[in-house]
């Protein structure tokens, strides 16, 4: 392993991290909470960008397959490009209407200069994986991307004749001069600023031209291998455009070309309170989304600096918010090769997930007793099962479903819109501010309403987040409820790709509970009181926190006390502040937080008994759980919800206990203890916010969590 993560900069030695005390407490003369300490927490844009580094890790290992490796740097580059289009365009909203700093204590605009140099450290990161590792690799392994000095006399010609063909007429470039200003540059868009020398037809003088890459054409071209020799060899786009640029322009000199891309700002805001019809206004906002404010700008590294300065006013950027490219700007599009090249010894070995028995006829099974499937290693078919035979079941009376993401072509939308043809009644609540999945759910509501589903779209300034089915069946002269619950979404691809667990149960009290729910988003229902489920926003966050506090007393009384939590990430101040109260009392934690963190662990006299891990691996960590050990009768919840503000306190969210012990202690022991041994794929957070590489020892053989449930549930 050769990548570790450079050390993201200790708030505690940082004089802009002062403490900061609430101006209304200081002129009151109060006390301060020491808890409340700014150099207690890191700030959650910079904790999230730097996951990304730990990722990029996972494709300069070379353990990991080459593809795989590929594909590590190529989601390293998405998600900086989902930081920058939501977290960065968060902060700058902050800075722009002067909100106040978080826990952390750092003003908008220093989080704002933070990000972008930290941003580049990652962007040059990337970039020299790519040029250094992978891209030479791949080479020696028969997976050839091409760059243009690399082209021979045969695929030269090859690829201008495929330009001029299939490229150069969908292409419209455009002069810039006074009757041709500055286009709109559409959101992570490929385009190609050109200098050039001469005068056209009309007898302009040309200077500079734009040419926008159409969203229609492949980023990546594959050569066929009569052409080059080689069964897999590539090009990008951009490496053709920039080549070719000069079919555009006819009797002119082209002195140069360089490509450039800008990432805006992609956050939606509608503001709720003032419309009538929320898919309405959600269809208005998405036709401007790609082109609100710009955030960032990716220009080819040996672009002029007064054209860069002229892209930098067009976009209205500061000169921080520019990166220099060595390679393509879109960088993550080499996904596609991934797809394209069948080389099963470049990938990691494919598995079949664990079937669930008598899956046939699954009232039936879940009668008999609760059913637990942990994604990817159980299959989700049981989950398409139960909806499939709820449809088709004369004896089934109703369905309830929440749907935040169901992915393209849904055979879960396929089966309800069955259902409401059989005449079930089918309810389904359709969150439409799923962020980037805004549009296609506006068609899953609109195929659903087409068939005679009841679709709600959520709660008003509330986005419905739990993953929740409910399905009522008449069984001789009773009605009873069965559940699903999960912690992930109802998305047949991500279930191959995300770690999460899945509850099918027909426990009245649960069943009772989910159609309490169900009931309070469809109509006006008041505040409900549930018995086994925690909900957000009402009392999930005070459900945590309570058993926190109970896990602290046990301790004060010298009783044992332990909270194990694994999520994607943690902020909220109140949660923090209840963990650094049980650590001071002498509660043992452990935190398992995949992305951002704003704990600080193992500061002495605060946090020294909480310990931070996050793991990446072949799958994406995405189940929540939470264990409180309560003195030998430990509480154990899955859910839907980080603990952030957002889960908390701002959205619908879920926390559903898991009531069988033989299943509980299975939960227990493949998502927790099982994570806590993970010393292949495991970072430990340090007091100082870097995260260091966990290894075997002597005395530790390795052990991967996601290959040890491979191994054991999977063939």
């Amino acid at each position: 392993m050769n990548a570790t993560p450079k050390p993201s900069q200790s708030r505690a030695s940082d004089p802009r991290n002062a403490r900061h005390v609430p101006h209304d407490q200081a002129a009151q003369g109060q006390d301060v909470d020491p808890l409340r300490d700014p150099a207690l927490y890191f700030n959650r844009e910079l904790s999230q960008l730097d996951f990304n580094f730990r990722v990029l890790a996972q494709a300069r290992d070379a353990q990991v397959p080459l593809l795989e490796r590929l594909r590590y740097l190529c989601i390293s580059c998405t998600n900086l490009d989902e930081f920058f289009e939501i977290r960065a365009a968060t902060v700058r909203h902050s800075q722009d209407f002067g909100i106040p700093p978080g826990p952390d204590g750092v003003a908008p605009a220093e989080v704002l200069k933070q990000i972008h140099d930290r941003a580049a450290e990652l962007v040059d990161a990337q970039y020299r994986c790519w040029n250094e590792e992978l891209r030479p690799q791949l080479n020696d392994a028969g997976v050839r991307i091409l760059p243009r000095d690399a082209w021979n006399a045969k695929q030269t010609r090859w690829l201008r004749d495929h330009f001029c063909e299939q490229i150069l007429p969908v292409l419209s470039p455009l002069g810039l001069d006074p009757a041709h200003p500055f286009p709109k540059i559409l959101n992570k868009s490929l385009n190609i600023v050109v200098v050039l020398k001469g005068k056209d037809a009309f007898g302009r003088t040309g200077h500079l031209a734009i040419v926008r890459a159409p969203r229609s054409l492949p980023r990546i071209i594959q050569i066929p291998q009569e052409v080059s020799g080689g069964p897999s060899d590539f090009v990008f786009l951009s490496a053709m455009l920039s080549a070719f640029v000069d079919e555009l322009f006819p009797g002119m000199q082209v002195k140069g070309a360089y490509q450039f891309r800008v990432t805006r700002n992609s956050e939606l805001i509608v503001d709720e309170e003032e419309v009538e019809n929320l898919a309405l206004a959600l269809r208005d906002e998405l036709i401007g989304r790609g082109y609100l404010r710009a955030m960032r700008l990716e220009i080819a590294e040996q672009c002029p600096t007064d054209i860069v300065r002229t892209l930098l006013v067009n976009f209205d950027l500061p000169e921080n918010a520019v990166y220099r490219i060595n390679g393509p700007v879109n960088l993550n599009r080499v996904i596609q090769v991934y797809d394209l090249v069948q080389r099963p010894d470049l990938k990691y070995p494919a598995f079949q997930p664990r079937a669930l028995r008598d899956a046939d006829a699954m009232f039936e099974r879940v009668a008999e007793g609760d059913v637990l499937l942990h994604h990817p290693f159980d299959s989700f078919a049981p989950v398409l099962e139960l909806i499939k035979q709820a449809a088709e079941d004369p004896n089934v009376l109703a369905i309830k479903q929440t749907l935040y993401r169901t992915g393209k072509d849904s055979p879960i939308v396929e089966q309800l819109v069955q259902a409401a043809r059989n005449g079930k009644d089918v309810t389904v609540v359709v969150e439409l501010r799923a962020r980037f999945d805004e549009e296609a759910n506006l068609g899953v509501g609109d195929r659903l309403q087409d068939a005679g589903v009841q679709v709600v779209y959520g709660v008003v300034g509330y986005k419905t987040h739990a993953k929740m089915l409910l399905i009522v069946r008449r069984e001789g002269r009773k009605l009873r409820r069965y559940v699903h619950l999960g912690t992930g979404n109802y998305h047949s691809g991500t279930t191959r790709n995300y770690t999460d667990f899945g509850l099918i149960t027909a426990d009245p009290d649960i069943g009772n509970d989910v159609d309490l729910i169900f009931r309070q988003l469809s109509g006006l229902a008041p505040a409900i009181k549930l018995k086994r489920l925690l909900q957000s926003p009402f009392t999930l966050h005070a459900g945590v926190l309570a058993r926190i506090d109970r896990e602290t007393k046990h301790a004060r009384a010298g009783r044992p006390a332990r909270i194990i939590a694994k999520m994607n990430a943690l902020n909220e101040p109140q949660v923090v502040r209840a963990l650094y109260t049980a650590s001071q009392a002498g509660v043992q934690i452990d935190l398992i937080v995949r992305g951002a963190c704003t704990l600080r662990p193992g500061v002495p006299g605060v946090s020294d008994n909480i310990r931070v891990r996050s793991i990446v691996g072949r799958f994406l960590e995405h189940h929540r759980v939470y264990w409180f050990g309560n003195d030998g009768a430990p509480d154990l919840f899955c859910s839907s919800a980080d603990w952030l503000e957002r889960n908390l306190l701002r959205r619908i969210e879920t926390g559903f206990p898991i009531l069988d012990p033989d299943l509980a202690a299975r939960v227990y022991d493949e998502a927790l203890a099982n994570y806590l041994a993970d010393n292949t794929n495991a970072w430990a957070l340090q007091p100082d916010g870097r995260y260091e590489r966990i290894a075997p020892t002597e005395h530790h053989m390795p052990h991967s969590a996601q290959l040890s449930l491979l191994a054991k549930l999977c063939t």
